[in-house]
């Protein structure tokens, strides 16, 4: 059966502040990839080895999508097949992604996101950088392209992991993209190395949300940026929705503060020079149900009475990012 390495990125961390995790870390992938018994291991390693043999004529990973070769770089009967082998790794929900001319729409336009983060943060230009809950690694190539020394995803869903290895069959070994299959739980504690990390869409899921915050600030390294997107609602310093079942049909969703909530929680695990970057609705726009991503999404989780609300009756989904130095 085929298999995947990460071999390259070990060799990448030697030279890091991270290279005493290599004690552990390969011991830890090998378990959390093929001791976790995910039965559509075996389908995704097939999947991986379907991808056509050939060396792409363009690579871009600072637009919009992610692309790797155009169309003119496969027959007709290659393109067919790489349509179907893609498809094997649904449901696509970061992105988008480009494939030999093969537009994968996913559920999120990531790209929008992007733009918003792009503006607000300090240049990722030989940069240790850590994005906690990243998906299948769009947001890592993205941070590569700013000049990362490291971009480092961490996510425990398996199928994500493995949708971030397409790419990385057609780039150089020494690319610094990665995804390891991680919950922030998985990693070491108080490793505080990274020169920015990220936590978009994970803090509302943490059952305590300042716990969360303390373990992003112990990965930074002092004076290190925290770059944290989550959902709020409006109301005064102290306000805090905690849903009683589900929040846009999502579980485990547990609290969503206010802005003036969440600058205080943050400032209580310590982090300064706290600022507001940028503050959001989502939209059926921007989240939405595709070809490539085919279950209920954004528009299925509103009211359809009155859109501004959950199918709950709680406020819509509006998005906050906050930039925080260690």
């Amino acid at each position: 059966m085929p298999d995947i390495s990460y071999q390259p990125l070990f060799d990448l961390l030697e030279n890091t502040d991270l290279a005493p995790w290599l004690e552990t870390l390969p011991t830890r992938l090998e378990k959390s990839i093929h001791g976790a018994n995910n039965g559509h291991l075996p389908k995704w390693l097939d999947a991986l080895d379907a991808l056509p043999d050939v060396a792409p004529s363009h690579f871009d990973q600072q637009s919009g999508a992610v692309t790797i070769g155009q169309n003119s770089d496969l027959s007709a009967e290659q393109q067919s097949a790489l349509r179907e082998t893609l498809m094997a790794f649904h449901p696509w929900r970061k992105g988008p992604w480009n494939f030999f001319g093969i537009g994968i729409d996913t559920e999120w336009r990531s790209d929008w996101k992007w733009k918003r983060i792009q503006k607000a943060i300090s240049p990722l230009k030989d940069r240790l950088v850590l994005d906690i809950g990243s998906g299948n690694g769009y947001y890592s190539y993205r941070m590569a392209a700013e000049g990362a020394k490291l971009a480092l995803g961490t996510d425990p869903y398996l199928l994500y992991v493995m949708q971030s290895f397409i790419a990385r069959r057609y780039l150089p070994q020494n690319h610094p993209a990665w995804v390891i299959p991680f919950g922030i739980e998985q990693l070491p504690p108080s490793l505080p190395v990274f020169d920015t990390v990220f936590s978009m869409g994970v803090l509302y899921h943490r059952r305590s949300p300042l716990d969360h915050l303390i373990e992003l600030r112990e990965m930074l390294r002092p004076g290190g940026e925290l770059v944290l997107e989550t959902l709020v609602v409006e109301g005064p310093e102290g306000h805090a929705l905690l849903p009683r079942g589900r929040y846009a049909k999502m579980r485990n969703t547990w609290f969503i503060p206010s802005c003036l909530t969440l600058e205080r929680w943050l400032e209580r695990c310590g982090f300064k020079s706290i600022r507001l970057a940028d503050l959001s609705d989502t939209t059926t726009a921007e989240q939405r149900s595709t070809d490539w991503m085919t279950f209920d999404s954004l528009e299925t989780f509103l009211d359809p009475n009155d859109p501004s609300k959950t199918i709950e009756g709680y406020p819509g989904p509006k998005r906050a990012l906050f930039v925080a130095e260690a």
